[in-house]
């Protein structure tokens, strides 16, 4: 065939352009990877010599990498949506989201969600090119905290299922423990408190400003700590033009029911996972912010060998130098520290990019994913490319907080990817060489899945 063309049998020679391993250290100028049915047989330096019956694909001017693995993304299933436990998004947006996924270079994918049940991934839509895992939190106090703020998505089934009979069923990761719809987040910005203010008043608040109403009435800890004085509250109000519409009075109460109800089932969540997680030796996925900070050193200190992930470790919640100095703690007990995009890289319509940089910057990062939202979550490569011109990273090293690190994470799932090497599944992305989240090419298991930046039909 024509170098350059769409390969389109399982014997494929993919060569010229540079490579990274995923390693974090590796990465050849010139190279050439070979594979066969879907697994990597050889790769090497240089420009290898075709073999007979084999598909030459030229990769000259792009980077070939590993596919990335999101290890904590949300909206990609058919089941319940969120720790909240909320019915599930439309096909059409599920579709949405998997092909942002796809076509931004992720090959496998961890749905965090946490309470549906294993048959509940794809629904009408069928299976996805993509590899996407479920996780569970099925435990008593998590179901709990769903109610208190939705569960209308949960059926008897899910509230009597448990954490181990997922695990019987193939669940491999536990998670998200917690979460922000339950734990006072980034999810009660965007969709519950603007949509009990609205309920209340009939008028609706920005994102924004939810934020800011919250942290002034209940404290970024949930604690009341550093709350807002009456005079300062009745000019938030005054200025989301709601003030003759809800006292500051008022505000208190129908915040303190709406964000504080689910808090001390899922703080109770946290332990329910953190026990089976060590029971059944797998890896859990705990929302890490300011409000539950505290909880997870002190479970980290009880069970050293839960195999704990601390989410989003750039939380907005948390101050720059706070969220550092608890990512160094729980790093320092063994905790694996994730970041995640949020909006933070390029859109930024609620969070900058502060934290993240400051904890890349610190050598404090493990992996990173993309978490939610609101679906404003920017891509993986957008951030390690951030990470390359903003924050003095290395590609090799930045390359494996997505590849390499995530499949050392979870190897119950991953532990056949991550890596460019010899017997690992061919699960490839070739992007520009001169930005990395310029993706063109997308291949799972050896089969392209993104062409020329275009989904291929199944």
């Amino acid at each position: 065939m024509v170098n350059g063309d769409r390969p389109a049998n399982n014997r494929i020679l993919f060569r010229g352009g540079s490579l990274i391993t995923g390693d974090g250290r590796t990465m050849l100028q010139t190279g050439s990877i070979r594979v066969r049915e879907g697994v990597i047989a050889e790769l090497s330096p240089g420009m290898a010599d075709a073999a007979e019956g084999e598909t030459v694909t030229s990769t000259e001017g792009l980077i070939m990498l590993p596919g990335f693995i999101n290890g904590h993304a949300h909206a990609t299933i058919a089941g319940p949506s969120m720790p909240s436990g909320s019915p599930p998004l439309s096909p059409a947006q599920v579709s949405w989201q998997r092909n942002r996924h796809l076509l931004s270079g992720t090959t496998s994918l961890i749905n965090v969600c946490g309470l549906a049940m294993a048959e509940e991934r794809d629904g009408e839509l069928g299976a996805h090119p993509m590899d996407i895992h479920m996780t569970s939190a099925h435990t008593p106090h998590s179901m709990l905290a769903a109610d208190e703020i939705d569960g209308r998505g949960l059926t008897p089934r899910h509230r009597h299922s448990s954490i181990d009979d997922l695990v019987i069923a193939g669940c491999r990761v536990l998670g998200e423990a917690g979460g922000g719809q339950t734990l006072g987040g980034g999810a009660q910005d965007y969709r519950f408190i603007p949509d009990a203010i609205e309920e209340y008043t009939g008028l609706r608040i920005s994102v924004q400003m939810a934020r800011r109403l919250k942290e002034a009435v209940l404290g970024r800890r949930l604690d009341g700590r550093g709350t807002a004085s009456e005079g300062i509250l009745a000019a938030l109000l005054a200025e989301a033009a709601i003030a003759d519409k809800i006292s500051t009075l008022e505000l208190r109460a129908l915040l303190e029911r709406h964000v504080l109800a689910p808090v001390e089932h899922a703080l109770a969540g946290l332990k329910e996972v953190a026990d089976a997680a060590v029971r059944h030796n797998l890896p859990a996925i705990f929302h890490h912010a300011a409000p539950t900070a505290e909880t997870l050193l002190l479970l980290k200190q009880r069970y050293p060998a839960l195999r704990m992930i601390a989410a989003h470790a750039n939380h907005p919640s948390f101050l720059t130098d706070e969220a550092v100095d608890y990512a160094a703690r729980l790093k320092d007990l063994g905790a694996t520290i994730d970041v995640s995009t949020l909006d933070v890289v390029e859109t930024r319509f609620r969070n900058g990019p502060e934290t993240f940089d400051a904890l890349v910057e610190a050598g404090l990062v493990d992996t990173i994913s993309t978490d939610f939202a609101g679906g404003d979550w920017d891509t993986i490569p957008s951030a390690l490319h951030r990470m390359t011109r903003v924050n003095r990273k290395s590609l090799t090293e930045a390359v494996a907080l997505a590849t390499g690190n995530v499949g050392r994470v979870f190897p119950e799932i991953f532990g056949d990817r991550g890596l460019l090497a010899v017997g690992k599944r061919a699960d490839l992305v070739m992007t520009e060489a001169h930005n990395i989240s310029r993706v063109r090419h997308v291949f799972i298991a050896g089969q392209a899945r993104v062409w020329n930046g275009a989904l291929l039909p199944a």
